[in-house]
């Protein structure tokens, strides 16, 4: 009996490790956001955001787990080093200190701070909040083997019970009904397929992927050894913490919804979280949110610069893994002071062509030993499947690269060849396509040498 509660126990650790380090910054103003858009559709746009957010996430640790890959290099490997290499460096810039990693610091200061500071404040403001938010983060990466415990077994609880303070207010208190308010014109009807877009933008299923050196290493300092335990170990914690992500998701879309029966929709979930906690609580309540957002995108920047600093001191371990860490958060620091809407307003795009490539690589995880981890079935379905994202990628550019002629010129072309362009699935029938050509390839291949 004691041995289960001790497995038990160990399973609970690892999955508030992960969950620590996947639910942050997008995963708090992201769901609330979308509740405000969707409306009276919020139920489907739930459901979509649900696969791309949760589910992805889950599938990704999966596909680690059965390809007994250290992370997102190995995974992609089949493609080529070369390929693992580029991809690899990629996704570590974009929800490094490029986009995710800076998000960590900006979404906190805009939600808790940026409102009780005069415009000409903002600046200095922002740089003192985020300075301090990457010095602890480093003091605290800094001690790489100490990650589990300082994510697992202290901030997360905390976090947990501010945001069960939230929830336990709304639902004896709900600001309104879910099926008053009416969807915006995009959510109408295509409320799933928007949903699962809004999903890119909390960046899991890619973090889920880097975050594999991270995890594995957590893991095996806690007594797993062989590959096979570790797996095994890797899957069960890893349906602990993303389904409880997925718990606490379906309640911030539910906060968002109701908020549209005392507030407007707002340019951000940030906005509307911190009209949503004084509501409910006045200056405490945006007090507590600040603490909240800051523990939550604290845990989850910790994660992050670990996982860059290990997996680039694992390719490049002529540079050190404290360089690496150093200059993440230096930089992760400049960028964090151009601002939250910036931030996302230029990831978007990045997103939409790293997305599908990411899924892609998932699903090919997943099923690989059907066909043997072939190299061809990834080179194939993986190349035609970058064609669409490509496009994708133009589609969602900012205005001022978006309006350019090239753009348009590429745009209009989508739009008039590509099936489910406009709903940003352009890349699903190109994957289907590819996969069904290289496994007829591969197939007869198989049959050739018998």
């Amino acid at each position: 009996m004691n041995s289960i509660k001790a497995v038990c126990k160990t399973y609970l650790v690892i999955g508030s490790l992960i969950f620590g380090m996947l639910f942050g910054a997008g995963n708090l103003i992201f769901p609330v956001h979308l509740g405000q858009l969707a409306g009276n559709q919020w139920i489907s746009a739930t459901g979509g955001f649900l696969l791309s957010g949760v589910l992805l996430p889950l599938f990704a640790l999966l596909a680690i787990s059965i390809t007994h890959a250290n992370g997102l290099y190995e995974l992609a490997l089949p493609n080529g080093k070369k390929f693992a290499l580029v991809f690899l460096i990629l996704v570590q810039i974009i929800i490094g200190p490029l986009c995710a990693t800076p998000r960590t610091a900006t979404v906190p200061y805009t939600i808790g701070v940026a409102p009780y500071l005069s415009k000409g404040m903002q600046g200095w403001g922002l740089l003192v909040y985020t300075g301090a938010f990457f010095l602890i983060v480093y003091f605290f990466a800094v001690r790489e083997g100490k990650i589990t415990e300082i994510i697992g077994k202290v901030l997360n609880p905390l976090f947990l019970i501010m945001l069960f303070l939230i929830f336990l207010l709304a639902f004896i208190h709900p600001m309104g009904s879910t099926t008053a308010p009416q969807p915006t014109p995009e959510y109408v009807n295509h409320a799933f397929s928007n949903g699962f877009i809004q999903g890119y933008n909390t960046v899991d299923a890619l973090a889920a992927l880097v975050f594999g050196v991270t995890i594995i290493t957590a893991i095996r300092q806690l007594g797993f050894k062989s590959q096979q335990s570790v797996s095994l170990a890797t899957t069960k914690g890893g349906m602990i913490g993303i389904l409880g992500i997925g718990v606490l998701y379906i309640g911030l879309i539910y906060l968002g919804t109701t908020s549209r029966h005392q507030f407007a929709i707002a340019d951000n979930g940030g906005t509307t979280l911190n009209q949503i906690a004084h509501y409910y609580m006045g200056n405490f309540g945006n007090i507590l949110l600040l603490t909240l957002a800051t523990i939550t995108c604290m845990t989850t920047a910790m994660g992050l610069v670990v996982a860059f600093a290990q997996d680039f001191h694992y390719r490049f371990p002529q540079i050190s893994y404290k360089t690496f860490l150093r200059g993440n958060c230096l930089l992760s620091f400049l960028v964090a002071n151009m601002g939250l809407d910036r931030i996302v307003s230029w990831s978007i795009p990045v997103l939409m062509f790293l997305y599908p490539l990411a899924i892609v690589l998932i699903l090919l995880g997943i099923f690989s030993p059907l066909f043997k981890g072939a190299s061809l079935i990834y080179r194939i379905t993986t190349g035609i499947t970058m064609i669409p994202a490509f496009f994708d990628m133009v589609n969602a550019f900012p205005p001022v690269l978006r309006d350019t002629s090239i753009s348009m010129t590429l745009i209009h072309f989508a739009e008039k060849y590509f099936p489910l362009y406009q709903l940003g699935f352009s890349w699903l029938p190109f994957t289907f396509v590819g996969l069904f050509i290289s496994i007829c390839i591969w197939y007869s291949h198989q049959r050739s040498r018998v």
